[in-house]
């Protein structure tokens, strides 16, 4: 292990930060998304709801390897064999956060919506009496109060992201789980190598794990 650690631990510690790379970007876009579709889901429109909820289910419910691979392979294949769209191409790093975005995007939907639909509808009924039309009264009364119940389940989703970047090892990105197999295939120290890569995972996760904890309880006390 010792000679994993000194050989390929720096390595490993840049397949780590293009791991949390990747998982960040896609919260980055996963968090558009979601406010987008979650407040679609809430408004008073049925077009709106139906369109949310298609979403949401069609993307929830389609294996995250599959997703990869439709969007790596599937979307250049579209654009240049049917469309006649020629030279489109995703690297691993676009296409990885493309399906992440998509698939963290479903679920920070239900959050968001969750979130708003937690606070007291009256008010958003004194936001509208006082005559703030109703995408200013989200805006300024809401959302600032849905965001608070909102936060430590963000940052559980971004575990949770974190953690789905290792399927992303199927379509080549260099994450930590596609530079471990490289590493084992050199090496030929499989229990080592995957010992240390559990680690870092466990590092990582617990330390945001904690600052959820902590964010919760400090939210709850600031009530």
């Amino acid at each position: 292990m010792a000679r994993i650690i000194s050989v390929y631990g720096e390595l490993l510690l840049r397949a780590m930060g293009q791991t949390l790379l990747l998982a960040l970007s896609g919260l980055f876009f996963a968090c558009i998304l979601g406010l987008i579709f979650g407040l679609m889901s809430v408004v008073k429109n049925r077009a709106c709801n139906t369109v949310a909820a298609i979403f949401v289910d069609a993307i929830r419910g389609v294996p995250m390897i599959v997703l990869a691979y439709f969007i790596y392979f599937g979307v250049p294949y579209l654009f240049n064999t049917i469309v006649g769209i020629g030279g489109v191409t995703l690297t691993a790093l676009q296409a990885g956060t493309i399906c992440l975005a998509l698939n963290c995007g479903a679920y920070m939907a239900e959050i968001i919506r969750a979130g708003i639909e937690s606070v007291d509808k009256g008010q958003m009924e004194a936001a509208r009496s006082l005559g703030m039309p109703y995408w200013r009264a989200m805006q300024r009364v809401v959302l600032p109060q849905a965001i608070r119940t909102m936060i430590p389940s963000i940052i559980n989703q971004f575990i949770i992201t974190i953690k789905d970047t290792s399927i992303l090892s199927v379509i080549g990105f260099p994450e930590l789980v596609n530079t471990a197999k490289n590493v084992v295939a050199i090496t030929y120290m499989s229990f080592q190598t995957w010992a240390i890569v559990a680690v870092m995972y466990l590092i990582v996760i617990t330390t945001l794990s904690r600052v959820a904890k902590e964010m919760e309880r400090r939210l709850k006390r600031g009530r």
